[in-house]
């Protein structure tokens, strides 16, 4: 379909699956952000001047917000064509109401609440309306008017959660209205009668989508390798710190290695022969954002077990030295079965090690934690090459 101006709008077998130029530079805001949630994280850890769980919180829904912009940019552009122009100025617009975004993160529920919660606001709605307008309603009006709805309900919430000045109240608005933009996003927007429709469900571009995805869960494991190099590169260089750099980039390598093998890899095919794209696509996208929350969550870990490897470990220091690597194995787990209908044994039983190790580790050093963590990250990556020798290659057999 084109525009009025000949420009066109949705995909079709001929655009290109790789992702554009601009595309991968919107990344680069992403990046940013996720060293600023880290960074929050971290304070929060070794600070307690909010509170760990406080903290936690407060990270986690500033992390949802921006996982929002960039999810549905990327639906977005999987659905039309990302080289159509009115489709060019709408990631810019998301680039720079995202890097407006990330940098209110530090401060994002306090001093910056405001600026944090109008700009996503004015984003979301903004760029559907500007895609109304200049695109004339094409290519389809009621998939905007089905989104806007949905943004109407959270907006409010969002505006003056971020004006109030209890943290409290913040906190509750704001949790609200992020249930409605995810319910929204998973059930594609129900509305009075519309009904409910998922971006993409007429083409999607299963290459692109998957690409996308794959890259995020990389600039997940960049921002860990940052927060690694800046640790290590400011503390003393001592042997027991110089440990902890070494371990925690064995790790981060383990990481990428149990994502890729076979499932992170064939997520596209997966994509290609669903019977519902559009919702495996959707489950994607929250298995995603379960592993890359876990990746955060393990570079903080990293970060305490480098600067204090040997000191006393806070019992919640675990929330990050061990419980990222479980929220990164429960999301991975969950991809696998979106793409091959089952999961693996390993994945499972990485998670009831990790649980089953926790009490154990609250009498232990914070790299020696950090060790038994790669240990059981190395275990799982072990089983994935032991398994691969064994069988013959898998091909994709999505539930649904």
């Amino acid at each position: 379909m084109r525009n009025p101006s000949g420009g066109r709008l949705l995909r079709d077998e001929a655009t290109r699956q790789r992702a554009t130029f601009l595309e991968l530079f919107l990344d680069l805001v992403f990046v940013f952000a996720l060293t600023r949630i880290s960074a929050r994280l971290i304070v929060d850890f070794t600070d307690g001047q909010r509170g760990v769980y406080a903290g936690l919180g407060q990270a986690l829904l500033l992390f949802l917000a921006l996982w929002a912009v960039w999810s549905l940019t990327v639906w977005s552009t999987s659905w039309l064509d990302p080289d159509a122009p009115i489709v060019q100025t709408v990631i810019i617009m998301t680039l720079v109401g995202s890097m407006t975004m990330a940098v209110a993160v530090p401060h994002g529920f306090d001093a910056r609440a405001a600026l944090f919660a109008i700009t996503l606001v004015t984003l979301e709605i903004g760029r559907v309306v500007f895609f109304y307008l200049a695109g004339h309603g094409r290519p389809d009006p009621h998939q905007s008017i089905r989104i806007l709805f949905w943004f109407g309900l959270s907006a409010p919430l969002w505006v003056v959660g971020g004006l109030v000045d209890d943290g409290r109240v913040r906190g509750a608005l704001w949790t609200l209205a992020v249930l409605i933009d995810y319910t929204g996003l998973f059930l594609g927007w129900p509305t009075p009668r519309l009904g409910a429709q998922r971006l993409g469900i007429q083409m999607i571009a299963a290459e692109h989508l998957a690409e996308r995805y794959q890259q995020f869960l990389l600039i997940a494991l960049g921002e860990a390798i940052f927060v690694i190099g800046l640790a290590f590169s400011g503390s003393e260089f001592h042997t027991d710190q110089t440990a902890g750099f070494v371990l925690a980039l064995a790790s981060t390598v383990v990481l990428w290695r149990i994502y890729f093998h076979v499932a992170g890899g064939m997520l596209g095919t997966a994509v290609d022969r669903s019977r519902d794209a559009a919702r495996l696509a959707t489950d994607m996208s929250f298995a995603h954002l379960v592993m890359i929350a876990g990746i955060v969550l393990t570079g903080v870990g990293f970060e305490l077990f480098i600067t204090e490897p040997l000191g006393h470990l806070p019992a919640h220091w675990l929330i990050a030295i061990f419980g990222g690597p479980a929220l990164f194995l429960a999301g991975r787990s969950a991809l696998e079965y979106q793409v091959f209908g089952r999961v693996s044994r390993s994945r499972l039983a990485g998670l009831l090690t990790l649980g089953l190790l926790t009490p154990v580790a609250l009498h232990l050093r914070p790299l020696t934690a950090g060790a038994l963590a790669a240990v059981v990250l190395l275990g799982v990556a072990a089983a994935d090459a032991r398994r691969s020798r064994r069988q013959a290659p898998e091909i994709p057999a999505p539930p649904y």
